[in-house]
């Protein structure tokens, strides 16, 4: 099975589920895209507006970065949490115009 494939049944179980195994998947999914995509959306715009990381290369700054979470940062956190935060403030958003989730 390819990842499309994974992504694809993913999305297609996202869309099926209600109530809290809904959430606690779009909570997963976010921390996963929050914890793996977020560091390195970072160290390419740092790079692209600051130049070289300090410390190395992308590897270096997850590194850092994981460090900063398990020592409790609260940067890191909001960083790890954002794509969650977003996803609340489009549903919110949504509910303020007045769209109602599609009906499955």
């Amino acid at each position: 099975m390819s990842l499309g494939e994974r992504l694809h049944d993913v999305a297609l179980y996202y869309r099926s589920a209600r109530g809290l195994s809904r959430e606690l998947l779009a909570i997963g999914i976010c921390l996963i895209i929050g914890i793996i995509a977020m560091p390195c959306l970072i160290f390419i715009a740092g790079r692209l507006v600051l130049g070289p990381y300090g410390h190395g290369n992308l590897f270096a700054l997850w590194h850092d970065y994981l460090q900063q979470l398990l020592a409790g940062s609260r940067a890191a956190w909001f960083i790890a949490l954002g794509p969650y935060l977003l996803l609340w403030l489009l549903r919110a958003g949504r509910q303020l115009l007045g769209h109602k989730p599609a009906e499955t």
